[in-house]
């Protein structure tokens, strides 16, 4: 049974695989795009943050289709539109084409973040729930990984960006195919009134009491109705909890240094290797994002967020340091390590929690909404930061660029002031913590 559940968790999280992908194979793309098109800061900083904005519209139109069709029907929708956006890409014929199909993209990226961490919390036992829901975050930076490893191969062939954005289509047909080989979420089956096939499905995932189970979802969603409002009173903490752990998430600066880490390299005078450099974030944000798996069911939520904001601020002190001194060509390989200390300390911290605390911490009855929320929260933030980055970094405003990683530095301090407030929810079902959460 307990394979079952670890099948059904991984083909969920290929979703998160492509946000990952999608999110960050942009970063081989982007100087090209910049000189292909001749923009300038601002437009540059739009045309990367346009799957962004998609991110968020994605995300704010998934609820009804969630609740309304189901957990497993919505993903294979967005499969589908990873897979129209990478070969859209590929065959790209203008500006405007471009910035179509990227926003298509985006749709699929935002859409994901809300459904895939819903439907592995709802499908997970309380005990592994931590992990499993982690495992999406594991694949967001295994694609990630993927993406600079395929634009380092890539890298010098012929219209290489174009390439480096249409190979997504493999992965997504994959995910698509999958996708119908699992079951759908046992709590939309019994919220929607199809008892029978929910006590099938946790039979299969190993839960060791599904009468007992069935029993608390339908008391859960007597408690409120499917469509009753997100936003009262009752539902305040979840909702303060879910917006700060997605501010602080974006704040800390993760995806403007994922998007334009090969830029950084740039700058920073290490040229050709610049690619390489990028693998070597990668690679170290997929070591520690696996140990974020491994401890968040054992240590918790809040020690993981404790222990990461503090070496966050001490790595992003770093690199702003050296922006301010105008000190990178000598200084490259602190760099490097400077960044890899933030990665390695975020993965491990806010980028393991994120997803599992927003897909916790709000009741069945609004759960979808609750997820909305969270995410959105995410991807406005994210296209914020990516739209204004190319307009502080760039050739010669190294001091600027300063300003923008004390600004994270700042931001990650402030998430361990967050996380004396925030309640420890590991080894609780979701319906114990409804229960401690909703007043």
């Amino acid at each position: 049974m307990k394979s079952k559940m670890f099948y059904i968790a991984f083909v969920a999280s290929l979703g998160g695989l492509l946000f990952g992908f999608d999110t960050a194979v942009i970063s081989g793309a982007e100087q090209a795009i910049e000189k292909i098109y001749a923009l300038s800061g601002f437009w540059h900083g739009f045309t990367m943050s346009i799957a962004l904005i998609g991110t968020f519209i994605g995300a704010f139109f998934s609820t009804k289709p969630v609740e309304k069709y189901g957990r497993l029907l919505s993903l294979k929708i967005i499969a589908l539109l990873y897979i129209l956006s990478a070969l859209g890409c590929a065959l790209i014929l203008n500006w405007h084409s471009f910035l179509f199909f990227r926003f298509l993209g985006g749709l699929a990226v935002g859409a994901s973040s809300v459904v895939g961490p819903m439907y592995i919390a709802e499908i997970s036992p309380s005990n592994w729930r931590g992990r499993f829901v982690a495992f999406f975050q594991f694949n967001i930076v295994f694609g990630i990984v993927l993406a600079y490893l395929s634009n380092y191969c890539i890298s010098g062939m012929p219209h290489d960006w174009q390439w480096m954005l249409g190979v997504l289509a493999l992965p997504a047909l994959l995910f698509a195919v999958l996708l119908f080989t699992i079951p759908e979420s046992p709590r939309w089956l019994i919220k929607t009134g199809r008892e029978e096939e929910a006590h099938h499905v946790f039979g299969t995932t190993g839960e060791p009491n599904v009468a007992q189970e069935v029993e608390s979802i339908k008391t859960s969603l007597g408690a409120g109705v499917s469509s009753e409002p997100l936003f009262q009173k009752k539902y305040a903490k979840p909702i303060l909890i879910a917006f700060l752990i997605a501010t602080f998430n974006q704040l800390s600066g993760i995806n403007t240094i994922n998007y334009y880490a090969p830029r950084i390299f740039d700058i920073a005078g290490f040229g050709a290797d610049k690619m390489l450099n990028a693998i070597i974030i990668g690679l170290t944000n997929l070591v520690f994002t696996m140990l974020g798996m491994v401890l968040i069911d054992k240590l918790g939520r809040k020690k993981l967020i404790y222990i990461g904001s503090v070496c966050m601020f001490i790595s992003l002190v770093s690199v702003t340091r050296l922006f301010y001194l105008n000190d990178l060509q000598g200084s490259g390989l602190l760099l490097l390590i400077s960044l890899m200390g933030f990665i390695a300390s975020f993965a491990v911290s806010l980028g393991a929690v994120i997803w599992v605390l927003i897909a916790e911490v709000f009741p069945t009855s609004v759960r979808a909404k609750g997820q909305v929320l969270g995410s959105m929260t995410h991807w406005v933030w994210c296209a914020a930061l990516t739209w204004v980055f190319p307009i502080f970094v760039q050739e010669g405003q190294y001091q600027d660029a300063s300003y923008i990683f004390g600004f994270y530095a700042v931001a990650v301090a402030l998430s361990f002031v967050f996380a004396l407030k925030l309640p420890e929810t590991k080894n609780k079902s979701l319906e114990q913590i409804q229960k401690e959460l909703v007043k």
